[in-house]
């Protein structure tokens, strides 16, 4: 198979640390401002009680023991030797400065060189970022803020009860540029509001904006969400697999060729959900995903010609 029809994000890695890298996933007992009636109350439509993660250790231990616990078993199987922290489930930033920076510093451990943080656009403040800029250089780590966005259609984005708009994701992102961190956009392009237009402006806004990585998730809906309920009753409809894989070969077509993918479809669990992956496997999918672009000979940033002045005639 032929990884070369997208900037993947294992490779990325490799040639920057010398080796493989492994995440170490970190869960916090946290909340979201769009749980608790900070911006909004009940979460995203599709969001069930775990967050963003389901595979995770118990937030009940200690992050340094969620660390070595992980690395522990990661070392053994894969033999790996460098290692991400990767704080993954609801918004990592939505706690007091003093507290955010009590668990960051827990988090760097030997043989970890990056830091990763998933939040939202409406939680990154420039006293956090200015903290994060001055750890990564004093310890020599990467640093990668991963921001939820789902689509730009803003339209969309208030039906599916984000709390934010487009608006606060670019100036996150700006905020990010402005202290040596990077981005990685979360993304879901089969939104049932959103259409192929829709993929194509995702692509233009992020490589636009110059956003450092991106990962793609299909849509999964879980029993006992909005989202669930409106499923069960007929009200959405979730596009067929070879929609959505037209729709990522889309996507990487006009998505700027320097932008690192982390992945092109999510893990999702199984256990209550009404739809998963149209019932595959997510690396199958992938694997067709790449077959069928080797095939057409088609790769990341073919059709990324519309930045700098594209109307402009010499």
């Amino acid at each position: 198979m032929d990884i070369e029809v997208y900037n993947v994000y294992s490779k990325y890695l490799k040639d920057k640390f010398g080796e493989k890298v492994y995440k170490l996933p970190i869960s916090l007992p946290l909340t979201c401002p769009n749980r608790d009636g900070c911006v909004g109350v009940g979460g995203c439509i599709f969001c069930g009680e775990e967050g963003g993660s389901f595979e995770n250790l118990s937030n009940t231990i200690s992050i340094k023991e969620q660390l070595l616990k992980n690395k522990d078993y990661i070392s053994e199987r894969y033999n790996a030797k460098k290692f991400i922290s990767y704080f993954q489930n609801f918004t990592n930033t939505y706690m007091p400065l003093d507290r955010f920076k009590e668990c960051i510093e827990e988090a760097i451990i030997e043989d970890v060189v990056g830091i990763s943080i998933s939040t939202r656009p409406d939680c990154i403040n420039d006293e956090y970022l200015e903290y994060l800029s001055n750890i990564g250089k004093k310890h020599g780590l990467e640093i990668t803020i991963e921001l939820g966005l789902q689509t730009v259609n803003y339209h969309s984005l208030y039906k599916i009860n984000r709390g934010h708009t487009l608006g606060e994701f670019i100036d996150a992102v700006l905020r990010n540029k402005k202290y040596g961190i990077r981005t990685c956009t979360h993304l879901i392009l089969n939104l049932p509001w959103d259409d192929m237009q829709d993929v194509i402006e995702n692509a233009k806004v992020l490589s636009a904006l110059g956003v450092e990585e991106v990962k793609l998730h299909a849509l999964y809906i879980l029993e006992g969400t909005i989202l669930g309920d409106m499923y069960k009753n007929g009200e959405i409809e979730v596009i067929s697999k070879d929609e959505y894989i037209e729709r990522v070969i889309t996507f990487l077509e006009y998505l700027d060729s320097d932008i690192v993918i982390q992945r092109l479809i999510g893990r999702a669990p199984e256990e209550n959900s009404l739809f998963v992956n149209w019932n595959e496997s997510w690396w199958k999918i992938r694997d067709e995903i790449v077959d069928i672009m080797e095939t057409r000979k088609v790769r990341q940033g073919d059709k990324c010609s519309y930045l700098n002045g594209k109307a402009i005639k010499f």
